[in-house]
């Protein structure tokens, strides 16, 4: 038995409105683990580090927060698997899958460390420091986007150059990176001002700017994507 035309389409509206609730469901409880992993990692670590905070050892905690941040990534996009699987799957094409994102990921730590010098970052004098706010800014940002997306920089051109969003996870993945981008922006904001606070020291409210940046773009973003649910529409790739 057929259906008429205005059944049809009501049944596959619901249906495409019951896979967004489902991906969005997905995506709320990925975005509430890797906020987990950021509150464990400026306390757990506590435990067995003497004398660990945030400021006093801003440099270990960056390290340990950019390795939990990375590990829980990959971790939940291995399970959750909201990308299509390449349907190549040989040994030597996920080696060099791999090394390729490790280029990446370099690539952007390097390219962000080189921006900060020439927004007056010091050159030589605190260049691990500078480094280090460029690996976090990379893990919030580059590390999503190659666990999504693999080294595909046409699809990276694709989202964030023009509106060429096809799902949901890339959706929230143009609101976490910018987000975290703003947030570091702002976190550069208190360091030339008089207020003599400890916090103030290169590069440590950029970091911090940049953190709460990214877990406000983990927060939102679902919850954006869920309030605009029905208006939402993604192109086919």
């Amino acid at each position: 038995m057929d259906w008429p035309l205005s059944d049809t389409s009501f049944c596959i509206a619901t249906q495409e409105n019951t896979m967004k609730d489902t991906d969005i469901k997905k995506l709320l409880y990925t975005h509430l683990l890797c906020i987990f992993s950021i509150i464990l990692s400026i306390f757990i670590p506590s435990f067995f580090l003497e004398n660990f905070s945030i400021l006093e050892t801003h440099l270990t905690w960056l390290c340990i927060c950019s390795v939990s941040v990375t590990a829980v990534n990959l971790v939940l996009y291995l399970v959750v698997k909201p990308n299509v699987s390449s349907k190549r799957s040989s040994l030597s094409y996920k080696v060099t899958r791999f090394l390729k994102c490790c280029i990446y990921f370099l690539t952007s730590c390097f390219f962000f460390h080189v921006i900060f010098v020439l927004y007056g970052a010091p050159l030589i004098e605190l260049a691990l420091e500078t480094f280090s706010l460029a690996v976090i800014l990379s893990t919030f940002t580059t590390i999503p986007c190659l666990c999504l997306l693999g080294p595909n920089f046409k699809a990276w051109l694709r989202i964030f150059s023009r509106n060429g969003v096809t799902s949901i996870w890339e959706n929230s993945l143009q609101i976490t990176t910018i987000s975290s981008f703003v947030g570091i922006w702002l976190g550069a904001f208190p360091i030339p001002l008089d207020w003599g606070r400890p916090w103030q020291e290169w590069p440590i409210s950029c970091t911090l700017g940049a953190t709460f940046g990214y877990v406000a773009g983990l927060v939102i973003s679902p919850l954006w994507i869920y309030w605009n649910r029905k208006k939402l529409t993604y192109k086919n790739n």
